[in-house]
């Protein structure tokens, strides 16, 4: 039998067979992601960030396609498509917005927002706003 988890102290890395593993989410996270789960091939990754400002950065996953729930606050996600820029406003808990794969997109937070990620990390790429 397992004990309850808090996605706000522990994510879960699904891998590509579907087994769900714990980690601490901590400074060194990401560090222990690229080591133990070879590179991110194949695996997604369930996390839970709070935001009270706009995201520094642009990212994209190649290999596959994200999808972010809005659990407290208000967020316009920016997708940048061959079309220019669309805007997905998430101002009602349970909202989530679907990011494609290889569509790059930010967050502007109008307010403090807490938002939960499944992300297929494999490949994924930053770049400045």
């Amino acid at each position: 039998m397992t004990s309850p988890h808090s996605i706000e102290k522990q994510f879960v890395v699904i891998s590509p067979d579907k087994v769900a593993s714990v980690e601490r989410a901590d400074t060194t996270l990401y560090e222990r992601l690229d080591a133990n789960y070879s590179d991110f091939v194949g695996h997604e990754l369930v996390s839970c960030y709070e935001f009270d400002s706009d995201w520094p950065s642009w990212e994209v996953h190649p290999h596959g396609d994200e999808v972010v729930l809005l659990l407290s606050g208000d967020v316009t996600f920016v997708l940048q498509t061959d079309s220019g820029e669309h805007c997905v406003n998430l101002n009602k808990q349970g909202q989530y917005v679907l990011v494609p794969r290889g569509v790059w997109h930010t967050a502007r937070t109008n307010t403090a927002s807490k938002l939960l990620f499944v992300t297929p990390g494999q490949g994924t790429q930053h770049r400045g706003v």
